[in-house]
């Protein structure tokens, strides 16, 4: 046995109790506006479907146009990975996994579009599309056949068509409470937010509606649509989406960039506007900074070339949608637009390479987290919550199995949750 350290102190505990007294004020606000992430499943995308296009088959109708894609212009996995540049170990399990995904679920999250989507109609009709769009909605919950997210995009709170916004929200809305209540997967998308009110707005709209129907307070959130110069710095040079957030008194689930209303309120010329323009990669570091730690999730925008036509053609525009889903990902942007049935596969490509190609890696740095076992890089805990955040992603799109997960980490899923959503204190503590 050595000889016992003497242990001094010269503060008496009166010191530190005063100090916790007069934090306690900052550590209720670091708990009300950055609970962390809400540790629910994120979807990969979203796809954009005019309302009077919706159909009781639309989702299914998505997965059999991918599929017929790939069928004609990338039939196998040798001529899929020759396209978008896939190595040779990840080709057949990719192609495998976005054949089988496209079969049991195309689509991830499907967005009823009553904005630029839809155009101007009579009122008539919009009443009409909008209560058609929640008879099918709340009929394909029923059937098991609806996107596990699905909602509407409404018009903005803007004087011309703010009317026509809520009444569109309150068709669809009432008309899924009548057909049995709104889907644990419902998601509504608020678009050209410019100004805090806007948003604020929105939640009074919101809560109007709930008390109406004698809803839980607080039941329905909202995105927030990123698309004009003033939702990114304010005219004081502020910025604005962190003011955004705080004005959704807590409703705010995801901030949505718009690629092409963005680029245009900047002034960028139309041959140039795409999500991997500097002005969208400002944008979206800003809402990246402006989200984190808020539980508001950030999703990238969509490109508007569609992979049509010959097969040189498709394959190009696979092509580049592939490699600006790639880069997104590596920026941390998880989620993103999808504008046509062709731009799935190379979705669904993307991330299942992006997942699986660091699959092992990530498995084995964790693993040696969880045991304290050495290795070549020293991880932390904030890089653990990164590592199983990651590999839990991969298991949520398809893209791993939690048999594979639990072989090369001997963790299960309930683990892997614990690490990925540690409670700030936690993360302090265990890294001193």
């Amino acid at each position: 046995m050595g000889q016992q350290e003497k242990v001094a102190t010269s503060l008496a505990g009166a010191v530190g109790e005063e100090i916790s007294a007069s934090l306690a004020p900052v550590d209720a606000e670091l708990e009300r506006r950055y609970p962390g992430d809400p540790g629910t499943r994120q979807p990969v995308h979203t796809v954009y479907v005019p309302g009077d296009a919706y159909a009781a088959d639309t989702v299914r109708s998505w997965g059999d146009r991918a599929l017929a894609a790939l069928d004609e212009h990338a039939p196998d996995a040798a001529s899929l990975a020759a396209v978008l540049g896939l190595a040779d170990d990840l080709a057949e399990p990719v192609y495998a996994r976005v054949r089988a995904k496209l079969e049991r679920e195309p689509i991830e999250d499907l967005r009823i579009d009553f904005e630029d989507g839809y155009g101007g109609r009579t009122d008539a009709e919009e009443d009409e599309a909008a209560a058609r769009a929640a008879r099918l909605t709340a009929e394909a919950y029923k059937r098991g056949t609806a996107a596990p997210y699905t909602g509407i995009r409404m018009k903005c709170m803007e004087a011309p068509v703010r009317a026509r916004g809520i009444r569109t929200l309150d068709v669809f809305l009432s008309g899924l409470v009548e057909a049995g209540g709104l889907p644990d997967g419902l998601v509504l998308t608020l678009p050209k937010v410019t100004y805090p009110e806007q948003v604020t707005a929105m939640v009074r709209l919101l809560e109007a509606f709930e008390k109406a129907r004698g809803l839980e307070a607080g039941r329905i959130g909202f995105e927030i649509q990123i698309e004009t110069s003033q939702s990114i710095l304010a005219a004081d040079g502020t910025a604005t989406v962190a003011r955004l957030i705080q004005a959704a008194e807590g409703r705010a689930t995801g901030l949505h960039y718009g690629t092409f209303d963005y680029s245009a309120c900047l002034g960028v010329s139309a041959a140039h506007q795409a999500s991997d323009h500097p002005a969208a990669d400002h944008a979206k570091a800003v809402m990246q900074v402006a989200a984190a730690g808020t539980g508001v999730r950030v999703s990238d925008g969509s490109t508007n070339v569609l992979p049509v036509g010959p097969t040189p053609k498709v394959h190009d525009a696979w092509r580049l949608h592939y490699g600006l889903t790639r880069r997104a990902l590596a920026r941390a942007y998880y989620q993103g637009w999808d504008m046509h049935p062709g731009h799935l596969p190379t979705r669904y490509a993307a991330v299942f390479a992006f997942y699986r190609e660091g699959f092992e890696q990530a498995a084995a740095r964790l693993a040696r987290y969880a045991n304290r076992t050495g290795g070549d890089v020293m991880d932390e805990p904030a890089t653990a919550k990164a590592l199983s955040g990651y590999l839990l992603r991969g298991l949520d799109c398809g893209a791993l199995d939690i048999g594979e997960v639990a072989r090369l980490t001997g963790l299960t899923r309930a683990d892997l949750e614990s690490f990925s959503a540690p409670r700030r204190g936690d993360l302090t503590a265990s890294a001193q």
